[in-house]
């Protein structure tokens, strides 16, 4: 047996704690709590106050040798409506906001690829917070097993689902043999058309020994070695400032703020670089499915992944990118950073 421990906050936590409970195996404790807050040791009253910072979360301790943290996920989102931000069910308030809450930093990847993958089944950008977990304190006993002690007590949650195997579309297909192929894809297939592309020869990769004493530890990670930043607690996940923005490593023009938009993800999103043939594509199955890696051009930096659930009026794409990889450059500052040509991609003025 291989006891892990995951951390979901779903709504009122009766129902969650209640249907995991319910599950037929893999499921070794449950516990209800509230979680990622501000304060110590908070009560029931003080969190529904909405000000202390923490949602309603339940500690859900698995064997993973008989269920996977990927079913986990297929059965939270079972339950939960992961598009709205404060609500779950009748109740209202952040206390309420969807969340997955990790401890095992390997876990982290898996939650985002899943989520990642789910985007598609909805019309609504999916806002379930994926974080390390911070705090986590027990609910006070009337809280714990609620529903088992009161079958008819409120529950927002359908327990009649339990029963339901999983389908297909609830468990996206996994890359059965993973790896890193490096395989270049063609940029025309994916990238919509663009115009006034620039030249871009100017811009070089500085050495490895400079790079590492340049940038943070995480931008080197991010850009060199293919690591993925946490999700809405990076630098330009909210920033919709005019301005254009730039790869950290060696400056290059990658994307423009007229093309930024709330994707509900976590990191900025985009729906087409600033130009052809900035950006290149590489086919990606290192984690378990086929994405496609985003990469800039001339320096070469990963940069995040590109995934086909984007706006359709702006061509359906969506560029998930790492705030690490990037560096913004105001539109004020354009001029004077050398960036002038590059002003009417931003205000919307290109040929």
């Amino acid at each position: 047996m291989k006891s892990k421990t995951i951390y979901l906050a779903g709504g009122c936590f009766w129902g969650v704690e209640r249907y995991f409970q319910l599950l037929p195996e893999g499921i070794l404790e449950t516990e209800s709590g509230y979680a990622n807050g501000t304060t110590d040791n908070p009560s029931y009253e003080e969190v529904c106050r909405g000000d202390t910072g923490f949602a309603e979360t339940v500690r859900v301790v698995y064997d993973a040798d008989t269920l996977s943290l990927t079913s986990i996920l297929a059965h939270f989102f079972r339950i939960i409506n992961p598009t709205t931000r404060d609500r779950q069910g009748n109740d209202y308030g952040t206390q309420y906001r969807p969340g997955v809450f990790y401890t095992d930093t390997d876990d982290f990847a898996t939650i985002c690829d899943y989520i990642d993958a789910r985007r598609k089944d909805y019309t609504r950008p999916i806002v379930v917070e994926v974080l390390e977990l911070q705090n986590f304190y027990p609910a006070e006993d009337g809280h714990q097993n609620y529903l088992l002690k009161r079958p008819s007590g409120y529950c927002h949650v359908d327990l009649s689902q339990v029963g339901t195997a999983l389908r297909p579309e609830e468990l996206p297909e996994a890359v059965e043999e993973p790896i890193n192929s490096g395989e270049i894809l063609d940029p025309h297939a994916i990238e919509p058309e663009q115009t006034n592309s620039k030249n871009h020869a100017s811009y070089t990769r500085p050495d490895k020994a400079e790079l590492r004493e340049r940038l943070t530890e995480l931008q080197y990670k991010v850009t060199q070695e293919n690591a993925t930043e946490r999700p809405f607690s990076n630098e330009f996940d909210n920033l919709f400032e005019p301005g254009l923005y730039v790869d950290i490593v060696s400056g290059e023009p990658l994307f423009s703020s007229r093309d930024k938009y709330d994707a509900g993800c976590g990191w900025p999103a985009f729906t087409r670089p600033v130009a052809k043939g900035m950006v290149r594509y590489h086919d990606d199955t290192s984690l378990w499915r086929k994405r496609v890696e985003v990469r800039s051009a001339s320096a070469d930096s990963h940069l995040g992944h590109v995934f086909e659930d984007g706006p359709q009026e702006s061509g359906g794409q969506r560029y998930c990118i790492n705030s690490a990889a990037l560096r913004f450059i105001p539109l004020s500052k354009m001029e004077e950073e050398g960036y002038a040509d590059w002003i009417p991609e931003v205000v919307g003025t290109a040929l």
